[in-house]
């Protein structure tokens, strides 16, 4: 083993009861490699975890380990007393002296109070962060990291993510969120029907490596295809005849003995095909003046909000600000406190709750449960296809749901609210009990959806490449935010380690007879914008100027979002037409595609202008 190799898998195998899992994987970890684990579920990711920490053996092969290798395990489930505080978790850190992790403690953002709160106190990014100063602490030089961006809000993820970026030492990571498996790791291990691949780069080179290697194959598989047709034809042509006979028995003999190509399917070839929505007209919700909670707790305040068919939002904020409040107002789970809240004509929400497959049925199978939800007009192969495509197929269909785990219930739950054909969906961290490659298949197939879509996820792609429009959850407010998801996430980034309060916030219950009562913080950097909100004291002239003036540049704002799309779109197109090109058509189009870029930025450059004017003037009218 040379230095630079930390452990080695060699002809490992693993099997439980008759399933195998993987059978003569050999794989090795080197000094500061940084590896991404993906495969679909129940391939043994954890399992391959667990078996290099020393926790489950092999049944044959062999894991050879470095003397240097220190191993830190940070496991999907917490291993720790949440009544004792956070302080005296870290005193069993036998490697660093506490004194010296409450420094490294503050540049991950937990504060001095944090330290002598019980662990029950804190919120799941807390918790997370506290783990990861734990392992700090133990020194390894290879951390193994079992999905450990679930439940956690963008905040906490970004903050993972630079300790990550910054970790100088070796790590295994499994996860299914692609964003942060490409700004994390540079290589990935693919663990899939039985083998382990390892790959050199990012998660996006790994498609790419992937894609070649198929055209590799169904070049060579053409080719030989080609010469099997030639044999073919020979023997039909002259096997009958005693001159030929012996030529083309020996010719059909050496064809026997070529070798099959198997050509496999990219992971993400299949889609989720989710049955087109009814009809429904231009407006699927709106809110106005609305105070969400439950009973006398309002969680959120004076909401207004319009939602268009068609629309595809991501709601964003930490944890514990409201979000999934937010759902289970607009999915009429729990009914406003105060306001209206209107659905548009014939509009119908299928609502996926993160605890939704707590109302399945025990004794159906995974089949009989999509099917008793899906939509009359659904028809069978597609209910069996969504099947397929959430891993239930084959005998796995006909399971009953007593028999499945927690996360198996998960999928069959998002089956039936995708089946019913619903206008709008409204769908609150539906990545989290899904594997990679069926998260890039919903993605792909929600980003198509003609209907309305409302989610929330901790999943920056599944945002990303969904949502066409941002909705900020954030101090008992709700707001549209005035850019795209990137915008947000980089908003977010600037304050990631520092100290915000957890938890929502709290305003006094209003009865429907009330009148309204303003208490917004003017200083708040996330100042609430109401365009739909009616004025409730009669407005000066330089109010309406003001006014007027923020109604031109939504509309500006507006249009320069679509000449950008137009742009970026063309931008695709000419992409494509290069990789063909040659000569001076190449270079045309190369200048075409320069010559786009510097119109985008031109336009990026002109909406961000007419944003901050639109913030001084809502902060203008504020102050008035």
């Amino acid at each position: 083993m040379s230095e630079a190799n930390l452990l080695q898998l060699q002809g490992g195998a693993k099997s439980f009861a008759t399933k195998t899992l993987f059978e003569k994987a050999t794989f090795a970890v080197n000094e500061n490699e940084h590896i991404g684990v993906i495969g679909p579920n129940g391939t043994g990711k954890t399992t391959l975890f667990k078996i290099i920490a020393g926790e489950e053996e092999l049944d044959h092969g062999e894991v050879i380990r470095s003397r240097a290798l220190r191993i830190g395990y940070l496991k999907q489930h917490d291993t720790w007393n949440t009544e004792e505080t956070l302080e005296t978790y870290l005193e069993r850190c036998e490697r660093t002296p506490i004194w010296e992790l409450k420094q490294l403690g503050h540049g991950l953002g937990l504060s001095d109070a944090q330290f002598e709160a019980p662990i029950k106190s804190l919120s799941g990014g807390y918790r997370m962060r506290a783990k990861l100063l734990y392992l700090l602490g133990e020194k390894p030089n290879l951390m193994l990291l079992d999905e450990p961006t679930n439940y956690l809000d963008l905040e906490t993820t970004l903050v993972l993510e630079e300790f990550l970026q910054n970790f100088e030492g070796a790590f295994m990571l499994i996860s299914h969120d692609r964003e942060f498996l490409k700004r994390t790791t540079d290589h990935i291990l693919e663990i899939e029907t039985g083998d382990m691949v390892k790959f050199s780069g990012n998660i996006d080179d790994y498609f790419e490596q992937k894609q070649m290697l198929r055209d590799q194959l169904e070049a060579r598989a053409m080719n030989d295809a080609a010469k099997r047709q030639v044999v073919l034809d020979f023997a039909a042509r002259f096997g009958a005849k005693a001159s030929k006979a012996r030529q083309a028995q020996s010719r059909l003999k050496q064809m026997a003995k070529m070798e099959t190509i198997e050509l496999k399917s990219l992971p993400i070839g299949a889609k989720v095909h989710i049955p087109p929505p009814d009809r429904t007209g231009k407006l699927s919700m709106e809110l106005k003046d609305v105070d969400v909670g439950y009973g006398e707790k309002v969680i959120l305040q004076n909401v207004n909000l319009q939602i268009l068919n068609g629309d595809h939002m991501g709601i964003v904020g930490l944890n514990g600000a409201g979000k999934t409040t937010l759902l289970k107002a607009l999915a009429k789970e729990i009914p406003v406190l105060y306001g209206d809240l209107k659905y548009g004509y014939q509009l119908s929400c299928g609502y996926y709750a993160q605890h939704v497959s707590e109302r399945l049925k025990p004794e159906e199978t995974v089949v009989e449960a999509l099917s008793r939800t899906a939509d009359a007009k659904v028809k069978t192969q597609e209910i069996l296809n969504i099947a397929g495509s959430l891993l239930f197929s084959g005998d796995d269909a006909k399971k009953k749901i007593r028999v499945l785990s927690g996360g198996e219930k998960a999928r069959v739950a998002l089956g039936q609210i995708l089946l019913k054909r619903s206008p709008c969906l409204i769908l609150d961290e539906p990545t989290n009990h899904l594997d990679f490659y069926t998260v890039e298949a919903l993605t792909q197939s929600l980003a198509e959806y003609p209907g309305t879509v409302i989610i929330v996820s901790h999943d920056r792609g599944f945002i990303r490449r969904i949502a066409t429009k941002i909705i900020e959850v954030h101090q008992g407010k709700v707001r549209l935010y005035p850019g795209a998801y990137d915008d947000y996430v980089w908003s977010v980034q600037k304050g990631a380690f520092a100290n915000e309060p957890e938890g929502v916030t709290e305003f006094k219950y209003r009865k429907k007879s009330e009148e309204v009562v303003e208490e917004e913080d003017a200083s708040s950097p996330v100042a609430e914008v109401r365009a739909l909100a009616p004025v409730r004291s009669g407005p000066t002239p330089q109010k309406k100027e003001l006014e007027a003036r923020r109604r031109e540049i939504d509309k500006a704002l507006e249009a320069l979002d679509k000449k950008t799309k137009i742009l970026k779109s063309r931008m695709e197109e000419q992409a494509k037409t290069l990789e063909s090109a040659q000569g001076a058509k190449a270079t045309e189009i190369s200048r075409e595609l320069s010559a786009s870029q510097k119109k985008i930025e031109e336009l990026e450059s002109e909406w961000m202008k007419l944003v901050e004017e639109r913030e001084e003037i809502l902060a203008t009218i504020k102050s008035l």
